[in-house]
Protein backbone atom coordinates (compact mmCIF):
# COMPACT_ATOMS: atom_id res chain seq x y z
CA UNK A 1 0.00 0.00 0.00
CA UNK A 2 2.94 2.36 1.13
CA UNK A 3 4.84 1.80 -1.97
CA UNK A 4 2.26 2.21 -4.26
CA UNK A 5 1.20 5.90 -2.77
CA UNK A 6 4.58 6.47 -3.11
CA UNK A 7 4.99 5.11 -6.54
CA UNK A 8 2.58 8.25 -7.86
CA UNK A 9 5.44 10.95 -7.07
CA UNK A 10 7.16 9.52 -10.15
CA UNK A 11 7.11 9.12 -13.44
CA UNK A 12 8.47 6.16 -14.05
CA UNK A 13 10.48 3.58 -11.87
CA UNK A 14 12.97 1.51 -13.10
CA UNK A 15 14.80 -1.70 -11.70
CA UNK A 16 18.43 -1.31 -10.44
CA UNK A 17 21.27 -3.37 -9.05
CA UNK A 18 21.37 -1.60 -6.21
CA UNK A 19 17.29 -1.21 -6.01
CA UNK A 20 15.23 1.55 -8.36
CA UNK A 21 15.51 4.79 -9.20
CA UNK A 22 12.41 7.41 -9.38
CA UNK A 23 12.06 9.43 -12.41
CA UNK A 24 9.98 12.67 -12.25
CA UNK A 25 9.45 14.80 -15.11
CA UNK A 26 7.11 17.71 -15.15
CA UNK A 27 6.83 20.52 -18.00
CA UNK A 28 9.23 19.17 -20.73
CA UNK A 29 12.05 18.72 -18.20
CA UNK A 30 13.47 16.05 -15.98
CA UNK A 31 12.72 17.40 -12.17
CA UNK A 32 14.58 14.39 -10.45
CA UNK A 33 16.12 11.35 -10.13
CA UNK A 34 15.65 9.28 -6.78
CA UNK A 35 17.28 6.04 -5.42
CA UNK A 36 14.92 4.06 -4.42
CA UNK A 37 15.08 0.80 -2.01
CA UNK A 38 13.73 -2.60 -3.75
CA UNK A 39 10.65 -2.28 -2.13
CA UNK A 40 9.55 -0.48 -4.69
CA UNK A 41 8.11 -1.92 -7.88
CA UNK A 42 8.85 -0.82 -11.65
CA UNK A 43 6.65 1.47 -13.12
CA UNK A 44 5.84 2.44 -16.71
CA UNK A 45 7.08 5.64 -18.28
CA UNK A 46 4.10 7.98 -17.99
CA UNK A 47 5.27 10.04 -20.96
CA UNK A 48 8.02 10.65 -23.86
CA UNK A 49 10.64 12.35 -21.34
CA UNK A 50 10.36 10.04 -18.58
CA UNK A 51 10.64 6.97 -21.28
CA UNK A 52 13.88 8.90 -22.56
CA UNK A 53 15.10 8.84 -18.93
CA UNK A 54 14.67 5.35 -18.58
CA UNK A 55 16.20 4.08 -21.57
CA UNK A 56 19.07 6.22 -20.83
CA UNK A 57 19.25 5.18 -16.95
CA UNK A 58 19.29 1.71 -18.30
CA UNK A 59 21.69 2.58 -20.54
CA UNK A 60 24.14 3.89 -18.03
CA UNK A 61 23.49 0.87 -15.63
CA UNK A 62 24.82 -1.50 -18.64
CA UNK A 63 27.45 1.13 -19.69
CA UNK A 64 29.32 3.29 -17.03
CA UNK A 65 30.65 5.67 -19.87
CA UNK A 66 26.99 6.31 -21.32
CA UNK A 67 26.74 10.20 -21.39
CA UNK A 68 23.37 11.45 -20.29
CA UNK A 69 21.39 13.80 -22.73
CA UNK A 70 18.61 14.98 -20.65
CA UNK A 71 16.83 18.24 -20.59
CA UNK A 72 17.49 19.56 -17.40
CA UNK A 73 15.82 22.45 -15.36
CA UNK A 74 18.11 25.48 -13.72
CA UNK A 75 18.00 24.40 -10.02
CA UNK A 76 19.70 24.81 -6.99
CA UNK A 77 21.84 28.06 -5.63
CA UNK A 78 24.67 29.85 -7.81
CA UNK A 79 26.69 28.17 -4.94
CA UNK A 80 25.81 24.48 -5.49
CA UNK A 81 25.90 24.54 -9.49
CA UNK A 82 28.97 25.59 -9.08
CA UNK A 83 30.27 22.51 -6.96
CA UNK A 84 27.93 20.65 -9.86
CA UNK A 85 29.94 21.85 -12.35
CA UNK A 86 33.17 20.79 -10.66
CA UNK A 87 31.77 17.27 -10.11
CA UNK A 88 30.61 17.14 -13.26
CA UNK A 89 34.22 17.54 -14.73
CA UNK A 90 35.34 14.23 -12.52
CA UNK A 91 35.80 11.48 -14.93
CA UNK A 92 34.79 8.24 -14.77
CA UNK A 93 36.49 6.18 -13.02
CA UNK A 94 37.93 8.49 -10.63
CA UNK A 95 37.04 10.52 -7.79
CA UNK A 96 38.02 13.54 -5.81
CA UNK A 97 37.44 14.39 -1.81
CA UNK A 98 35.36 17.06 -0.59
CA UNK A 99 38.30 18.89 -0.21
CA UNK A 100 39.88 18.87 -3.09
CA UNK A 101 36.64 19.95 -4.94
CA UNK A 102 36.52 22.54 -2.05
CA UNK A 103 40.06 23.52 -3.42
CA UNK A 104 38.82 23.61 -7.02
CA UNK A 105 36.12 26.13 -6.29
CA UNK A 106 37.66 28.09 -3.13
CA UNK A 107 35.23 26.78 -0.61
CA UNK A 108 35.11 24.41 2.17
CA UNK A 109 34.58 20.93 2.14
CA UNK A 110 31.51 20.75 4.68
CA UNK A 111 30.07 23.32 2.41
CA UNK A 112 31.06 21.10 -0.92
CA UNK A 113 29.10 17.67 0.84
CA UNK A 114 25.71 20.17 1.67
CA UNK A 115 25.71 20.46 -1.90
CA UNK A 116 26.63 17.00 -3.22
CA UNK A 117 23.64 15.74 -0.76
CA UNK A 118 21.34 19.03 -2.34
CA UNK A 119 22.17 17.15 -5.61
CA UNK A 120 18.77 16.98 -7.98
CA UNK A 121 20.15 14.94 -10.38
CA UNK A 122 22.57 11.77 -9.46
CA UNK A 123 24.31 9.55 -11.94
CA UNK A 124 23.57 12.81 -14.51
CA UNK A 125 26.42 14.80 -12.18
CA UNK A 126 27.92 12.37 -10.54
CA UNK A 127 28.29 13.29 -6.70
CA UNK A 128 29.12 9.81 -6.57
CA UNK A 129 32.11 10.44 -7.46
CA UNK A 130 33.11 12.78 -4.52
CA UNK A 131 34.22 10.91 -1.38
CA UNK A 132 35.97 11.73 2.44
CA UNK A 133 39.52 11.74 2.39
CA UNK A 134 39.57 8.64 5.03
CA UNK A 135 36.73 6.44 3.18
CA UNK A 136 33.55 7.06 1.09
CA UNK A 137 32.24 9.88 2.69
CA UNK A 138 28.22 10.73 2.48
CA UNK A 139 26.23 10.16 0.04
CA UNK A 140 22.37 11.58 -0.67
CA UNK A 141 22.30 13.35 2.89
CA UNK A 142 23.07 10.21 3.87
CA UNK A 143 26.27 9.09 5.72
CA UNK A 144 25.91 5.79 7.11
CA UNK A 145 28.65 3.56 6.45
CA UNK A 146 26.42 0.46 6.41
CA UNK A 147 22.81 1.67 5.28
CA UNK A 148 21.31 1.52 1.77
CA UNK A 149 22.85 4.95 0.02
CA UNK A 150 26.57 3.94 1.19
CA UNK A 151 25.63 0.81 -0.69
CA UNK A 152 24.42 2.78 -4.09
CA UNK A 153 27.27 4.78 -3.83
CA UNK A 154 29.94 1.93 -3.43
CA UNK A 155 27.89 0.08 -6.18
CA UNK A 156 28.05 3.13 -8.43
CA UNK A 157 32.32 2.99 -7.93
CA UNK A 158 32.36 -0.64 -8.66
CA UNK A 159 30.57 0.05 -11.31
CA UNK A 160 32.72 2.74 -13.13
CA UNK A 161 36.01 1.11 -12.01
CA UNK A 162 37.25 2.70 -9.06
CA UNK A 163 39.14 0.33 -6.73
CA UNK A 164 39.18 0.02 -3.30
CA UNK A 165 35.43 0.65 -2.62
CA UNK A 166 33.71 -2.99 -2.31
Amino acid sequence: MHVQQNSQLFSAIIEAPFGALGIRTNAGVLRELVYLPRSFNEKAPADALSERAARQVKQYLKDPDFRFDLPLPEVGTAYQRRVWDAISGIPRGEVLTYGQVAKLIRSAPRAVGQACGANWFPLIIPCHRVTASGGLGGFSNHDDETGFHIGVKRWLLVHEGVKGYR
